[in-house]
Formats: C-alpha cells, sequence, structure tokens
C-alpha cells in the first residue's frame, strides 16, 4: 500500500524524536519515499544523518538551505508529498498550523502542501489538556487535519498522564490504513450516533453521562475513509469532529432521535454508538430552581428508544447497536439484538479498565442472532472501529430483499 508513496515526515523537538526514527524506517521498509524535515529543536535530541541513512535522502532544516537549485524547496516538497505525518508534534508546531505561520523549513511546506495531514502529539500531560492546545487540535480537526491520540503513561519529564507519542507501529498502521485501497463501503450511506445526550433540568441543569464521543466519532472517521457518505450525529462530546464528515449537534434524546429519522430512509447502515438517556424530566423549569427546601423531587419519564424505533421501522438498513453493561454482557446483548432487531450489537463493560468512557481504548463483544460473533481484546477505538465495519461491509451482500 506504501509501495511507491511519498511520505513528509516533520519531526519536532521533544524527546520522543528518537520513535519518529523507527518510523521512518517502517516507512521505507514498506517501499514509501521518505522525506524528512526537522525543526532546528529537534536536532537537539537526534542527529540529521540518522534520518537521512534511514531514508536515503536529504534531511530539510533550514528554509533557505537549497539543495537543488532548480526547484524551490518548500514547495517541491509539499507538492511531492502523498501525505505528511508530524510525529512528534508539540505544542508549538501545532499551535503554528493553527494560526497559518510559516517561520521555519516544516510549518512552511506544511502551510504549503495540499495532502492530508496528520499530527501526532506529544507534550508534557498539562500542555496536552491546556485549553490553548486543545482548541488549536480542534481547529485544525475542522480543516481536516487527522490526529493520532498520544498513549497515557510514563512521560520523559516525570508525570504519568496522557501526552506520550503514539508507538511507531501505531502510526505506521494509521497511514497504511489511509492507503488501504480497498473501499468497501463505497457508495454507502451511514449514519453513526456518538456521544451523550443532555436532558434539561433548567437552564443551568442538566442529566448526562459520561460518554467522551470517542468510540461513535472513530466509527464515522472510519465509515469515511471506507468510501462511506457519513452523518454523524452527536450529542455531548470532547473528541474533535473527523474530516469529511456531515457533523449534526444536538442535545436531548429526542432532538437525537428526530435527527436519525429525518436522514434514516436514505440510510445503507446505522450504528448506534451514542450514550442515550433512558428519561428526562417530566417538566423542564423555564428559570433557575431555586435552592429552598432540604430536599427536591424530580419526576422522570421515559425517552422513545431510539434504537428500538428504527428497528421497527427499517427496510434495508443494516443496524448495529451499543450495549454498555457492567454485568451478564452475553445476556443483555443478546436480548437488546432480538429486541430491538438489530444485526448486531456491541457490548463492553464500561466498569473494565480500557473499556469505559472517556478512555482511547476499548474491550469490545460483537454478537450477531446466533450469538458471539468475534470477541476483540483490548485495543484503540480506531482500530475497533476498523475491525467492526470490516464485519458490517462483508455482511451487506446477505441484506438483499432481507427485512
Amino acid at each position: 500500500m506504501l509501495q511507491g508513496k511519498t511520505v513528509l515526515l516533520g519531526v519536532c523537538g521533544g524527546i520522543a524524536a528518537y520513535k519518529a526514527a523507527a518510523l521512518c524506517s517502517k516507512l521505507a521498509q514498506a517501499g514509501a519515499q521518505v522525506r524528512v524535515i526537522m525543526t532546528k529543536s529537534a536536532t537537539e535530541f537526534i542527529a540529521p544523518l540518522t534520518f537521512q541513512t534511514l531514508s536515503r535522502h536529504d534531511v530539510m532544516i533550514d528554509t533557505f538551505d537549497e539543495k537543488d537549485a532548480s526547484v524551490v524547496s518548500h514547495i517541491h516538497l509539499a507538492d511531492s508529498a502523498d501525505v505528511a505525518v508530524v510525529a512528534p508534534a508539540t505544542a508549538n508546531m501545532i499551535g503554528k498550523m493553527a494560526l497559518g505561520l510559516a517561520d521555519d523549513m516544516l510549518s512552511t511546506t506544511l502551510l504549503a502542501t495540499t495532502a492530508p495531514v496528520f499530527v501526532a502529539p506529544a507534550m508534557n500531560v498539562h500542555m496536552y489538556a491546556h485549553p490553548a492546545v486543545q482548541q488549536n487540535m480542534r481547529t485544525l480537526a475542522e480543516r481536516g487535519v487527522r490526529f493520532i491520540e498520544p498513549g497515557t503513561g510514563q512521560l520523559a519529564c516525570g508525570y504519568v498522564g496522557k501526552g506520550r507519542l503514539a508507538e511507531p507501529e501505531e502510526i505506521f498502521a494509521e497511514i497504511s490504513r489511509f492507503f488501504q485501497q480497498d473501499k468497501p463501503l463505497q457508495g454507502k450511506k451511514v449514519i453513526v450516533t456518538a456521544g451523550g445526550t443532555v436532558e434539561r433540568i433548567d437552564p443551568v441543569r442538566y442529566l448526562t453521562n459520561d460518554s467522551s464521543g470517542k468510540m461513535g466519532f472513530a466509527i464515522a472517521e472510519e465509515a469515511r475513509r471506507m468510501g462511506a457518505e457519513v452523518v454523524l450525529v452527536s450529542g455531548k462530546a470532547t473528541a474533535p469532529v473527523p474530516a469529511g464528515v456531515n457533523y449534526v449537534g444536538v442535545e436531548s434524546a429526542r432532538d437525537m432521535l428526530q435527527a436519525v429519522l429525518d436522514r434514516f430512509e436514505d440510510a445503507d447502515i446505522v450504528i448506534k454508538a451514542a450514550a442515550v438517556a433512558d428519561y428526562r424530566p417530566a417538566e423542564q423549569a423555564p428559570q433557575k430552581i431555586k435552592k429552598n427546601e432540604e430536599t427536591m423531587t424530580i419526576t422522570l419519564v421515559k425517552n422513545q428508544d431510539i434504537l428500538q424505533t428504527i428497528g421497527e421501522r427499517k427496510t434495508k438498513q443494516f443496524i448495529v447497536g451499543f450495549a454498555a453493561e457492567t454485568e451478564k454482557i452475553d445476556e443483555y446483548a443478546m436480548a437488546k439484538l432480538r429486541k430491538k432487531r438489530c444485526d448486531l450489537v456491541v457490548a463492553n463493560d464500561v466498569s473494565a479498565e480500557g473499556a469505559g468512557f472517556g478512555v482511547d481504548t476499548n474491550v469490545v463483544r460483537i454478537y450477531d442472532k446466533d450469538g458471539l460473533v468475534e470477541a476483540l481484546p483490548m485495543m484503540g477505538k480506531n482500530e475497533v472501529a476498523a475491525r467492526l465495519l470490516k464485519l458490517v461491509a462483508s455482511r451487506l451482500p446477505d441484506r438483499k430483499g432481507a427485512d
């Protein structure tokens, strides 16, 4: 898949720069032409000669160090790239990209390229969580930049938390998937629901859950990569919106139901990964409720079940439900599949390590009408999404004339 592709690899200044050497090696071994651009700070951590040896190409550092008089180097590199990867990407470089700054060879080339861009952040946990960095990442994601999320663990600064550069194998896998020629969902219309719904008590208070939207967003991103036309209907979420999808933001369960039903007739596949509130307050106060009594009682009424509603209305649609459980996973998943007329149900134990809300990994079990189809070990949510969608795609031909 990478044979003959030109990969522009940007390396920024940080201890994780050593991992970029392993990534460069993997890309070159897979047949890619790797053109490396290092920031001056990156050269403080690893020698340019390392990348020159691995890539068999000159390493670019200085914008004005033109090695070939017949071209303008940063434009030539920008035009020749099939994909650009920044790994590690520092908070500084992410900020430059978001603001459109071009004050060194890497930022100038990134501003000039029209190739797809992958960014693999690496920084201190507090830097990664800083509102400015998060806003810059959201800005870039809205422009189509694809992020390879950092891992959680021991950081070089001594902290333990999120900010460690993804492993070279993970970054390589993301790039390989991008170039995968197989588009099993080409021409299909897919609806994905994600995030947590919000049920208002009054203008400042509401009922919700811990969903981050990461699983649904990963499914939407992967479905788009597989060639589908994707509508992402999302409630409250913390994940960046994937590039290339039609994003529909909603708040309540009733909002989400209506957004899905408005688009349901034309859909080929519906994947309901959202964490939808089962109940809502019977009355929503028009003004903030004041603290007067020692106790307060809120009467809840049941929301219309979105999954069951579309299951009852399906004609050609292939429907995948999600079941977030804390016990009796197999029993509850199969009961949900039968009651709500799903084609597949993806279940997980949200109390298990690495499988709950807000984390970047998941551990799932996939069921059809005959029982367990596949039990996936802990893996990144993007990989879970890829495995699930390949399974869905493999079953679509069986839907001919099916109910």
